[in-house]
């Protein structure tokens, strides 16, 4: 099949699944009415704003209050979101987590994008695109010991670019997956005309293809953000003092006998805020990047 054929049946696809959203969308609004469709939005909202409600409710009770079991304190205080910030260095983790996240993020991306067009279009190692997703198949601890002694011997250690470093590297697979799917989609003519042009193959990758990917580029950057930022194995070895994360700061709330859960709840709320505000943005992103790249 030419890539023509390619780009017109992929066209069709697109159209027949518009067609049968566009219908189920019509028989629903026919056949439920306004309070059954009422009454299934607020089960939905509460099965995913019940883990926030309980956060909430949990970082206003007192160690005794924990332990009564109940949903609500009954005494409301705002001791733990005081003691937080002055105990622990909240924002310093926050900080560290959204560096480490964006700048390993960015890492992945200056390195997949030439192996995605160097794999799809130049058809360079054959074999090597299932060797690369076939590793994020092996358990995380695959890759920490050799990490961990390479970032030893470099200095890197307990710094927040070896961090850095490692997050672009472990996230190649994922990444190299996504921009598969985008980079498929670009019919080839346009690369045979940039070539009768004279354009060089970087040429054609970073001023035809790059822009035509950008969309593809930006949603798999997001999805690359959120995994770094609830990353907890590599930073747990990888960070120290100064250069922890945010996971790294919430499990420190644990300690040999006691657990404070109002100040770990106070943590989580305060540190998921940065992923539901990227996540409730960049929705229409994050939706296009995992339905292309899954439907390739």
């Amino acid at each position: 099949m030419s890539s023509r054929d390619g780009a017109l049946a992929s066209a069709y696809e697109n159209a027949a699944r518009a067609q049968r959203s566009k219908w189920w969308q019509a028989r629903w609004a026919e056949t439920a009415s306004p309070l059954v469709r009422a009454a299934l939005l607020i089960a939905i909202l509460s099965v995913v704003l019940l883990p926030i409600a309980y956060l909430l409710a949990l970082s206003l009770k007192t160690p005794d209050q924990v332990l009564e079991g109940l949903f609500f304190p009954t005494k409301p205080t705002l001791r733990n979101w005081i003691n937080i910030f002055q105990n622990v260095p909240l924002a310093l983790y926050i900080g560290n987590s959204v560096v480490a996240a964006i700048s390993g993020s960015l890492v992945t991306l200056v390195i997949t994008i030439p192996a995605v067009y160097a794999f799809s279009r130049i058809k360079i190692g054959r074999f090597l695109p299932g060797l690369i997703l076939g590793s994020y198949i092996a358990p995380p601890m695959v890759p920490l010991i050799p990490l961990f002694f390479l970032a030893k011997w470099s200095g890197l250690i307990h710094t927040l670019p070896g961090l850095i470093i490692c997050y672009g590297l472990l996230n190649i697979p994922v990444a190299l997956w996504l921009l598969t799917g985008f980079i498929e989609r670009i019919p080839e003519e346009i690369e045979e005309a940039a070539a009768i042009d004279g354009a060089s193959v970087l040429r054609t990758l970073f001023q035809i293809i790059f822009p035509l990917m950008l969309p593809g580029v930006v949603s798999t950057g997001l999805v690359c953000v959120i995994l770094n930022y609830n990353e907890f194995l590599f930073a747990f070895f990888f960070t120290s003092n100064t250069t922890r994360t945010l996971p790294i700061g919430i499990a420190l709330f644990q300690g040999e006998r006691l657990v404070d859960f109002g100040q770990m709840a106070v943590a989580s709320l305060i540190g998921v805020l940065p992923i539901y505000l990227t996540a409730i943005f960049a929705q229409k992103w994050l939706v296009r990047g995992l339905t292309t790249g899954a439907g390739r």
